[in-house]
């Protein structure tokens, strides 16, 4: 990226070449530490919990699909089709099950492998924003691989990231390819700018950062669609039109970058397309006449979920206040960094603004790369349909102002920088860290003591929420039920003790790497608290137990011709279709995910309902039947066969039709 300094003599060239080897170089010990955070966190928690219900253990089974099938185009669950989401994930998962076979963390292993490439493309943006952009605080000159550390750290240890990688959905991955995009679109502007003051090295040309972008572009859509061609076309675009170099564009290699784009992209449309044509709708419904993958995938997945009218309309709309407050929850505990940035990236992008040096206007700049990344992101999703969770591909943007400003605080402790975060330190995480910890050691001091047997069905407010939000089963904790989470509120309690007074103290002495690797450690045993506490709550979350029962009873006593039933729709029991391999049939579950693929003539008889299960009940197949409404079944059935209980786990009951 061009230094332009206030050196007249120093051309754009020349500056560039002395400042990218000390600049751009990676250190082994800040890779070694970024990989231990990664490994602690991620690979400690591959193996446990069980899968979760509904999209976790959907789209791995749709994986697990594949490769029984020998169908990688056309996703399926449960025996019908699928069209939600495009197949990346999906054959991520599957590659993973081929090699090292049909287990739940070899299906979860991509993910995690996604994050550490996140981590490490933070990192290395890092180097390149902190290490050559023109306007940004001198201190952090000196010192870019602490600024891109930090950042990484950020992003590693922060609760969003985290949280949304403990199921398998594609929002991390779009934050990859977008960082990828973005870093490859800026090497490439660097490139083109360079050659207008220079004949450009082989080494040197844009050609390749530009099929990197385009690449990264590919596989952002064929992780979720549309939008990952939406956010890194949105950004080069007004990026350009900001610093006034729009008349760059034709320059970006535009014809090789497209074709590279459509190789990748185009031949699974087709080949979707062509395996799911438009077939005759039923009317009454408000679909059109004929529909096929194009018109569920193409309009009503993306155009019509912007505009919140997809049908069916099978997810919450998180209000704009909530999801901008769960944005700033999720870069817990560095937000706070973040915050002290901003104002300072906004001075620094207004200054290159007035500037009458056009080379210093035109340059990369770190703070806008940052503020129009994140604006954007944050900016789209504030008017268009919204899960708490759809700010995550903003949050790298994020990690990198905090790391930014704790760098400069390092470099110079009489610097803004410095004050601005032991200010916010002291204002926003001493407060909030000393009050959470408060609490949870509260709770871990006058919670009862309970078995650790005990169903936490039993101890909750069940039903007490509307669970459109992902956390949404928090509110059914108890205050019985935290007997079963003494030991993580204990950790919490430490760990949140540290991030807020404790860090801070080691901030205000002047040990300012001690305090961010301090924080770093504090805030991921903050997280595999979280994972100790979602062990716990999985029966409620997934039915992995469930499953077993049921393998177990047809071990002992096999018969071919048994049917296992979900009483519902089939996220209330997903993880029965992974764990057992069996089919499923669904009673009244003919909504939502596999609504529109039961059209297609070739979807299996799996839909019961009230009235048939009674008549298959009283059949000679063996029915297993997951219910989270056992005590209302039992006497419902109980007139058409014997009503036995194999086996109850969160809520849930096993509910079967022989002694």
């Amino acid at each position: 990226m061009n230094d332009y300094r206030s050196n007249s003599h120093s051309s754009p060239a020349t500056t560039e070449t002395a400042a990218a080897p000390a600049g751009y170089r990676w250190r082994p010990r800040s890779i070694a530490l970024i990989v231990l955070f990664w490994l602690v966190l991620h690979i400690g928690g591959l193996f446990t919990p069980g899968l979760l219900d509904d999209v976790d253990s959907i789209y791995i089974e749709i994986a697990h699909q594949m490769l029984v099938r020998h169908d990688y185009v056309t996703p399926f669950i449960d025996g019908v089709r699928f069209f939600d989401k495009p197949p990346l994930m999906y054959w991520l998962a599957a590659a993973s099950m081929h090699i090292f076979g049909p287990h739940d963390w070899a299906g979860r292993l991509p993910l995690a492998l996604l994050t550490l490439g996140l981590l490490l493309s933070v990192y290395a943006l890092g180097l390149r924003l902190f290490g050559g952009a023109s306007v940004r605080p001198p201190a952090v000159r000196t010192n870019p691989d602490r600024a891109a550390l930090y950042s990484a750290l950020a992003l590693a240890t922060c609760i969003g990231p985290y949280l949304y990688t403990r199921f398998y959905i594609p929002d991390i991955p779009v934050a990859l390819f977008l960082t990828v995009a973005i870093h490859a679109f800026l090497v490439a502007l660097d490139r083109i700018r360079a050659a207008n003051n220079r004949q450009p090295a082989t080494s040197n040309s844009p050609f390749l950062p530009c099929l990197i972008f385009a690449t990264a572009t590919a596989l952002n859509i064929l992780s979720k669609g549309l939008i990952g061609l939406v956010f890194p076309l949105a950004f080069a675009f007004l990026y350009l039109a900001i610093t006034k170099q729009l008349r760059l564009l034709p320059k970006f290699h535009l014809i090789p970058s497209t074709l590279t784009f459509l190789m990748i992209t185009v031949p699974w449309h087709i080949l979707a397309a062509l395996r799911s044509p438009p077939i005759t709708m039923p009317a009454g419904l408000g679909l059109p006449p004929r529909a096929g993958w194009a018109w569920f995938y193409l309009y009503n997945e993306h155009i019509a979920r912007f505009l919140s009218r997809r049908i069916p309309h099978d997810y919450g709309q998180v209000p704009v206040p909530l999801f901008w407050l769960l944005a700033a929850i999720w870069m817990f505990p560095w937000l706070p960094f973040v915050l002290g940035y901003i104002p300072q990236g906004i001075r620094n992008t207004r200054a290159s603004f007035r500037t009458t040096n056009n080379q210093q206007l035109a340059s990369s700049n770190f703070a806008l790369t940052l503020l129009l990344w994140a604006a954007l992101i944050l900016g789209f999703f504030t008017i268009s349909a919204r899960q708490e969770y759809y700010s995550l591909p903003a949050l790298p943007a994020l990690a990198l102002m905090a790391g930014g400003l704790l760098a400069a605080a390092d470099a110079d402790p009489s610097s803004p920088s410095a004050k601005s975060s032991l200010f916010w330190h002291k204002w926003l995480l001493v407060p909030l860290g000393s009050l959470a910890a408060a609490v949870a050691l509260f709770f871990f001091v006058t919670a009862p003591h309970v078995d650790p047997n005990t169903d936490i069905a039993s101890l909750l407010i069940q039903g007490g929420g509307d669970y459109n939000l992902s956390l949404s089963h928090l509110f059914d904790l108890t205050g019985r039920a935290m007997g079963l989470f003494r030991l993580p509120l204990l950790c919490f309690g430490i760990n949140m003790a540290a991030i807020g007074p404790g860090t801070y103290l080691l901030r205000r002495r002047g040990y300012t790497y001690g305090a961010n690797l301090a924080l770093a450690a504090a805030a991921a045993g903050l997280l595999l608290c979280m994972h100790a506490g979602l062990v716990r709550f999985y029966p409620t979350l997934g039915s992995k137990d469930l499953a077993e029962a049921i393998l177990t009873e047809q071990a002992a006593h096999p018969e071919p011709s048994d049917v296992i039933v979900i009483d519902g729709e089939l996220t209330s029991g997903s993880t029965l279709l992974f764990y057992t391999h069996q089919p499923v049939h669904l009673v009244n579950g003919r909504i939502n995910g596999p609504w529109f693929g039961s059209f297609w003539p070739d979807a299996p008889h799996i839909f019961e309902t009230d009235e048939s299960l009674r008549h298959l009940w009283s059949g000679p197949q063996r029915v297993f039947l997951l219910t989270y409404h056992a005590d209302k079944r039992r006497p419902d059935l109980a007139g058409f066969g014997t009503v036995n209980t194999l086996a109850t786990s969160g809520g849930k009951a096993i509910l079967v039709n022989r002694p």
